[in-house]
């Protein structure tokens, strides 16, 4: 089974961006070939990883639910699912995608969730690493795309309000009772030093802090040139801070 990375937040303090650049540590490190899925409704991981993403689980099980006539004469529903759910891996140098997409109707997600995670648990078996960029926020925990997390990365921006969120998600960690051996917390768009009240506020949470990510003007750059984060320098701020975290990991 493949070491599993969750990325998780509240919506807007760099989830994204943190999976991308360690995606992008990992392949430079040889660490591939790795599983990288998006796991939020609104996908932005393909792009920032460069990985063009045409079919999603989501569209995947709205195209099936509206066309199941087609199944083939003596193959279950659930045996041709599975086929069509592999469309959904997109190939790429290094890493496979896959990425849940919108839900089956209005609001709902939480069918496509279940179909991932089992899918997710289906691939995990066959790469060393998975990175996966969850849901914003709190609820997509419940559903547990994933059954087994080796270490879940609560990401926050340099905010009370983005270090509490962290602290909720991790109390509902703990009282799902969730399969995730480690909870750290990466602290993104971070100025040095941080203001005192949110080093007090990261001490409170009780969340070991594995590292920051500090402000880089080139992330909105390639951003503004719609160019995927995996090919920033080696001399980008954020990319060196992002090796520090996966030295902290101590991936064999």
């Amino acid at each position: 089974m493949g070491y599993r990375i969750a990325v998780g937040g509240k919506g807007g303090v760099g989830k994204t961006t943190l999976a991308a650049l360690l995606v992008r540590g990992l392949l430079k490190r040889g660490k591939g070939p790795i599983l990288v899925v998006d796991a939020d409704p609104n996908t932005n991981l393909p792009e920032a990883v460069g990985m063009p993403c045409e079919a999603t689980v989501g569209s995947i099980l709205a195209e099936f639910i509206d066309d199941k006539a087609s199944i083939p004469p003596g193959m279950t529903k659930e045996a041709y699912l599975q086929i069509k759910m592999h469309s959904a891996v997109a190939e790429g140098k290094g890493m496979d995608l896959v990425a849940m997409g919108r839900g089956e109707g209005p609001g709902c997600y939480c069918y496509p969730n279940v179909i991932l995670r089992g899918f997710v648990e289906d691939l995990s078996g066959n790469y060393p690493v998975v990175v996966i960029d969850n849901e914003a926020g709190m609820e997509h925990l419940s559903r547990r795309t994933s059954d087994t997390i080796d270490h879940m990365i609560l990401v926050s921006d340099p905010s009370i309000r983005g270090l509490r969120s962290a602290r909720r998600i991790h109390a509902l960690i703990k009282e799902l009772n969730l399969d995730v051996a480690r909870v750290s917390l990466v602290v993104s768009r971070a100025p040095d030093p941080l203001a005192g009240a949110l080093e007090e506020e990261i001490q409170a949470s009780g969340i070991p802090l594995l590292g920051k990510i500090p402000p880089d003007t080139l992330i909105d750059e390639y951003d503004l040139a719609l160019r995927p984060l995996t090919e920033l320098p080696d001399s980008s701020p954020a990319v060196e801070a992002s090796e520090r975290i996966l030295d902290e990991l101590r991936l064999t």
